[in-house]
């Protein structure tokens, strides 16, 4: 199973998820206009061995943009991606979930496998620490779990979240095309 984190990264959370993950390797889908503005943070994210995922320039719903509008959204974070890690990013997640062939097209252009999530914990909408761990624990082999960086309750859930998988035999791994 994997655990994603999206819409970072935040100097006020991005280094004590950093610290709460240890050593399990997560997927963190990057917002460019916040990658663009805490560069260190994204390169302390590769460093620790996450996998980077673009996520979008300026987070848009991408069904309601024209196609030279994704496709600069896709790029532009692509290329700072790449500028700031030497590493080319190869998965995708629109932001919302907000997706059709369109999208899909745009990001495969790309190389990006588009990735969505089995298990939203639902941070975004402010769930507290203790719905965030138990979404999480909802999560089947192979799942996906949804999270966002920027949000206390998540980073606070994460260590509970991750002595529960292990009580089940899960252990998250890299999420991969």
């Amino acid at each position: 199973m994997a655990l994603t984190f999206d819409d970072g990264p935040y100097p006020s959370t991005t280094p004590a998820l950093l610290a709460a993950l240890g050593g399990v390797r997560a997927t963190f889908f990057l917002w460019g206009e916040h990658a663009a503005a805490h560069p260190a943070l994204v390169r302390e994210i590769a460093a620790a061995g996450h996998v980077l995922g673009n996520h979008t320039w300026t987070h848009p719903h991408l069904t309601g943009v024209s196609a030279r509008v994704r496709d600069q959204e896709v790029r532009r974070t692509q290329d700072l991606l790449v500028s700031l890690t030497g590493v080319r990013p190869e998965l995708f997640r629109p932001p919302y979930g907000d997706t059709d062939p369109s999208v899909a097209r745009t990001a495969a252009a790309h190389g990006l496998t588009e990735v969505l999530w089995t298990v939203d914990t639902r941070d975004w909408a402010g769930a507290a620490e203790d719905e965030i761990v138990a979404a999480a624990d909802r999560v089947a082999p192979g799942g996906v779990v949804l999270m966002h960086e920027g949000r206390p309750a998540t980073v606070a859930a994460v260590p509970r979240i991750l002595a529960a998988l292990a009580a089940r035999g899960l252990r998250p791994g890299l999420t991969r095309g």
